[in-house]
């Protein structure tokens, strides 16, 4: 019986072909260890960053009342005493992390431009 060979990639004409591609797929390897690395230097910051959404108006206020299914009444700093407060919902992420938000806490509030008397609390400050 003869022995079985396997056909080699190098000795087929192709091989540069393959080498090239070889080339390109550890070259975007790399790019991306380096995007890794620019991740792991975030890691340790302690202020905060967040996208930059084009139509929303950002607020801060305090938390003057609770409200059922997570609804809050907030005073806007800066408004005058005469001004209705709005009714802020707490944003996703806040939910999802189980942030408590209690009466008097100073938050961040984003408006929408269409209603200015309702908005998401995005932030609670310590």
């Amino acid at each position: 019986m003869k022995p079985l060979t396997t056909p080699s990639i190098i000795n087929t004409p192709f091989s540069s072909e393959f080498n090239t591609v070889l080339n390109i797929h550890s070259s975007a390897l790399f790019g991306k260890k380096a995007a890794r690395a620019k991740g792991n230097d975030r890691k340790g910051r302690t202020e905060r960053v967040k996208k930059v959404k084009d139509d929303v108006i950002e607020l801060e206020g305090t938390v003057i009342e609770s409200l059922p299914n997570a609804m809050f009444r907030v005073a806007l700093e800066g408004a005058p005493e005469t001004a209705e407060p709005v009714l802020a919902t707490i944003s996703g992420k806040i939910r999802k992390n189980f942030v408590k938000i209690l009466v008097g806490d100073s938050v961040t509030l984003e408006l929408s431009p269409y209603d200015l008397q309702r908005g998401r609390i995005t932030f609670r400050k310590r």
